[in-house]
């Protein structure tokens, strides 16, 4: 590290001029490079998903894994759909449906008269389109679609009744997602309050330095990710993680690096002493944090999904990015500009924290009580975390309110069922009959009714589809238990293959939860290694493993009990229990928090280390540890939340689920886990903490370490 800086101050010059040339060429490939990522969701090999392409394939787009819009009318007391008057009418809605979304599937009770699209008292009814889908959609929304089916049937009654169009796309068009800001606008509002925090953690003008290096470390990210959808497919959901995570670990890094230059100037190092002996500690931090960061995000490539491991490589290139700049243009400003921006430098980093100092001396004559009460609070998320049901989502939570709401809750109370929005597309081919197939399917207990149409449009190249109506709404343990009652009772039946969306929202819980435990291992393991050679301890990295994976699951418990048992998401945004956690999310804060938190454990220890290494006190070294590193870790901290905080001021619902798993796991890391426990319990191993025997330091190749006694002035101070 100290000749990487001292090459990097000799050719100030040379770096400058190259991070400014990839910042410019950075900003201008941003758009082109958004508009590269294309990399859509798949579950290959899987029946679901390969039932959905094929019927995509074959029904020119329609259908399979996206969802249908379904018209939706209540009939008057008197009213039936029985009555010739009523049906034709029915006919009607679907025809005007035909005319307004070209090359649409379209079936409901009008033309085929099943009792599969009617209530059992047979006033409500509804009928179901599936549109050719949106070239422009990534991820398969069809909101022109929904703008055609809705202008077609303005104004349209059945007896009287208004009809109400409902489904997915016609929620989401209701939901006020359309309003919500977009990334760079998130980015720059996680911007802003970060630069609140910076000026109270610095005091000076300084504090524009880590916003200043978090602008390179952005904008080299999206070209490096532009460079990679030249050679790989790279899912959108790159760009929130370039965005917003982004932002908080070039902030972080370059927060860890000034912190400890100025304290260096305040214990009399002047120039580039400074610079290189923050470089030598705090740069030496940020490297291994950075790597532990891509790691958590690089784990993503275990599992088997096509889109996540595009996920783990462009997320990877963030940190690394972040930790380039940090390394080589940082230094640079500082030797520059760094000293006039410390200025009216109103706080000094002579002394350690004293508020700091006082919480870790607390903690570590407490220690048994304050590891049992910080294990206390993470064990009551633990075990709610483990009542977590990955799925989809509640329906209900989609929109508050709206024509689309008034559909769905039409359909739930008629009996029908809210399972009715995503169906489950049954392709039927070879010898089987469709209406066998449909017949035997509308037996199942938890189908509503199942109904093969006979229009050309629904039979296509020796090929037929059958659609089964679900009661129970998908968010359910009953609706994805259903899922394997009817693939049983459908592959009986013959050559046929159970599509739709809850049959490949089941493959994915499969495919991503069952390789789960590869990826965790993965992670550990390597990250094990990595630790092991930073803090020269076989203890402290595998504490940091434990604590790390603590925190998620903790962080995991706050998503269940908030959302999908509604404890908080209706008394803060007014949205009901979700009763179910998508599917992606836990993935998400899983990948995201483990490599993010790990920072703030990097940062504690490897002071705590280089405090030890200097006393021999393992107490001591807490003290100092935390009392130096306290207030980075919470400024750090509290950057992120706002980052994730103004994540969530997105409207949509997955959105907010996913920005309080992040948030409320970023702040619980921060307080019950760094500043609670990881102090009380590197105070209760005391000595241990430090052991690292020859036979696994040589591996690594790093000195031995042992527990070293206490020096006598150190000692003779104590008495």
């Amino acid at each position: 590290m100290t000749a990487l800086t001292r090459w990097v101050l000799a050719h100030r010059k040379l770096v400058v001029a190259c991070w400014l040339l990839l910042t410019v060429v950075g900003i201008a490939t941003a758009g082109p490079a958004t508009r590269a990522m294309n990399q859509k969701f798949s579950v290959p090999g899987r029946e679901g998903w390969d039932a959905n392409v094929a019927i995509q394939r074959l029904y020119h787009g329609t259908g399979g894994n996206a969802t249908p819009l379904l018209p939706v009318v209540r009939l008057p007391a008197g009213a039936n759909v029985a009555q010739p008057a009523v049906r034709a009418q029915l006919r009607v809605v679907e025809g005007k449906l035909r005319a307004a979304l070209p090359g649409a599937r379209v079936t409901g009770y009008g033309s085929t008269g099943s009792s599969a699209f009617v209530s059992a008292d047979g006033r409500t009814a509804f009928a179901l389109a599936f549109p050719e889908p949106d070239p422009n959609q990534p991820f398969g929304d069809n909101p022109k679609a929904e703008r055609a089916a809705r202008a077609a049937l303005a104004g349209v009654t059945v007896a009287g009744a208004p009809v109400r169009l409902t489904g997915y796309d016609a929620l989401q068009a209701q939901s006020g997602n359309s309003n919500g800001p977009g990334v760079l606008v998130e980015a720059l509002l996680g911007g802003v309050g970060a630069l609140v925090v910076l000026g109270f953690v610095f005091g000076s003008l300084l504090a524009f330095v880590p916003i200043m290096m978090a602008i390179p470390a952005i904008m080299t990210s999206f070209l490096a990710v532009y460079g990679l959808t030249r050679i790989s497919g790279v899912t959108p959901i790159v760009q929130f993680l370039i965005a917003l995570v982004g932002l908080g670990v070039a902030i972080d890094f370059s927060l860890l690096i000034c912190m400890r230059w100025r304290e260096e100037r305040a214990h009399g190092r002047e120039g580039d002493e400074a610079i290189v002996r923050a470089m030598e500690t705090a740069g030496r931090a940020v490297l291994f944090s950075g790597t532990t960061v891509a790691i958590g995000l690089l784990a993503l490539i275990a599992l088997p999904l096509p889109f996540l491991r595009s996920m783990g490589y462009g997320g990877m290139l963030i940190p690394v990015m972040s930790v380039a700049v940090a390394l080589t243009l940082l230094p640079v400003v500082l030797h520059s500009l760094g000293r006039r921006l410390d200025w009216p430098h109103v706080r000094t980093d002579d002394q350690a924290s004293r508020f700091w100092t006082r919480w870790a001396r607390g903690v570590v004559r407490h220690r048994a009580l304050a590891a049992g009460a910080a294990l206390a609070i993470l064990a009551v998320l633990v075990v709610a975390a483990t009542k977590m049901h990955p799925g989809i989502s509640d329906v209900n939570t989609v929109a508050k309110a709206g024509d689309a709401k008034v559909g769905l809750v039409t359909l739930e109370k008629s009996g029908i069922g809210g399972g009715a929005l995503l169906p489950d597309e049954l392709l039927v081919r070879g010898g089987a009959s469709p209406e066998g197939v449909a017949t035997a399917l509308a037996r199942v207990d938890g189908i509503h009714g199942a109904v093969a149409p006979a229009d050309p449009s629904w039979r296509r190249d020796g090929s037929a589809i059958v659609l089964a109506f679900p009661t129970p709404n998908g968010s359910t343990q009953a609706s994805r238990d259903l899922v394997g009652t009817v693939r049983t009772v459908a592959h009986a039946q013959g050559d046929v293959r159970v599509g739709g969306q809850p049959s490949q929202n089941k493959d994915f819980i499969d495919a991503v939860y069952g390789n789960f435990p590869l990826m965790l291992a993965l992670v550990g393991i390597v990250t094990f290694l990595l630790l092991a050679r930073a803090f020269r301890s076989v203890l402290l990295p595998v504490k940091a493993v434990v604590l790390n994976v603590l925190s998620v699951a903790a962080a995991w418990g706050v998503l269940v009990l908030v959302w999908q048992e509604g404890y908080g998401s209706h008394a803060i945004w007014g949205i009901p229990a979700t009763g179910a956690i998508d599917s992606w999310i836990p993935l998400m804060v899983f990948a995201f928090l483990f490599g993010l938190s790990m920072d703030y454990e990097v940062f504690i220890l490897s002071r705590m280390r280089e405090e030890y290494d200097n006393t021999g006190d393992t107490n001591e070294a807490v003290v100092r540890g935390i009392g130096r590193t306290g207030r980075l870790v919470t400024s750090a901290a509290l950057i992120l939340f706002l980052a994730f905080t103004s994540l969530a001021s997105s409207p949509g619902t997955q959105v907010k689920v996913m920005a309080t798993g992040l948030a409320a796991g970023i702040l619980l890391d921060a307080t019950i886990i760094r500043a609670l426990l990881v102090p009380a319990v590197v105070s209760l191993f005391d000595r241990a903490n430090w052991w690292m025997p020859a036979w696994v330091a040589r591996p690594l190749r790093v000195a031995p370490s042992r527990a070293r006694s206490v020096p006598a002035h150190l000692a003779t101070e104590a008495e």
